[in-house]
């Protein structure tokens, strides 16, 4: 893949990670804990974290709105994270969560130059995002107050963009007739990911299998549980469309101001890779696609 939507979806990889640590550092977890989440698994903080901007929704939304969760698995954790804290402390405690995951992560270096000028172009591409074309996670989070340290607008633009992407990618989706667990399952097909990673995302063998099914009766799917040309060339498309809908940001960003970006991110993003604070496999296909 050449062009821009090589240039797009480079600026996902790198922003993917720095986005994600809200997900998985033990001072998220301890914020969690705080407003009075179990953190013997990460799920119930998940669910708050990447709901709250869209304010003390209802499961069937947050469905909606994440897509490849299996509706059974969200009812398991919403509306009830709002018994514990309602959104706007949800949205506050996952600022002070990133402050801390970085500055645990980069140091002192979340004061300097470099994070402040990285933060200054994240936020011109983010800002250039078109809400309410596509989506609620785009522009629930384009809605929200941007912070003032530079190291938490970056993280701030690096949610923006990526939500304003999936929103895209479940369009992209809904476009190519794949619902919530066929994407998944098409999605481990081409080798995005084990299609045991994708288990937690609460679908069942059964739910599994019977989307498996439909997708081999599309001539999608082979036998084995692969992608036949026909289903990696669909999800190609997928692929493709969701890079076109992201693109605007970064046309507006212009290449100047992406390939600076791309520098100043080397090295943060190297740090999270390396640090083990994510997995080393994934259900978004990272480095994968």
């Amino acid at each position: 893949m050449t062009g821009e939507p090589a240039r797009v979806r480079q600026m996902w990889h790198l922003l993917e990670p720095l986005h994600a640590v809200l997900y998985y550092a033990p001072e998220a977890f301890e914020e969690a804990a705080a407003l009075g989440y179990g953190t013997e698994e990460r799920w119930s903080s998940y669910f708050a974290w990447r709901a709250a901007p869209l304010g003390a929704v209802d499961a069937p939304e947050v469905v909606r709105a994440f897509h490849s969760f299996a509706p059974a698995m969200v009812d398991r954790y919403v509306p009830a994270v709002w018994a514990a804290a309602g959104p706007d402390a949800v949205l506050a405690a996952r600022l002070r969560a990133v402050d801390r995951s970085y500055r645990a992560l980069f140091g002192d270096r979340v004061e300097g130059p470099q994070f402040a000028e990285a933060a200054a172009l994240a936020r011109s591409a983010a800002e250039a995002t078109t809400p309410g074309v596509l989506g609620a996670l785009g522009p629930a989070n384009s809605a929200l107050p941007w912070p003032d340290a530079p190291h938490l607008t970056l993280w701030h633009a690096a949610t923006v963009l990526r939500e304003h992407r999936g929103d895209g990618h479940i369009a992209a989706l809904a476009g190519a007739g794949l619902d919530p667990v066929e994407s998944l399952v098409s999605f481990a097909a081409v080798g995005a990911a084990r299609p045991e990673v994708f288990a937690s995302r609460g679908w069942g063998e059964e739910e599994w299998g019977a989307a498996r099914r439909r997708l081999q009766e599309r001539g999608l799917l082979a036998a084995d549980g692969t992608a036949t040309e026909a289903g990696r060339e669909l999800r190609a498309k997928v692929e493709l469309r969701t890079d076109e809908e992201a693109a605007a940001p970064w046309r507006a960003l212009g290449d100047e101001g992406r390939e600076r970006l791309v520098e100043l991110l080397g090295e943060p993003w190297l740090e999270v890779i390396g640090s083990g604070v994510l997995p080393g496999e994934n259900t978004l296909g990272i480095g994968k696609v």
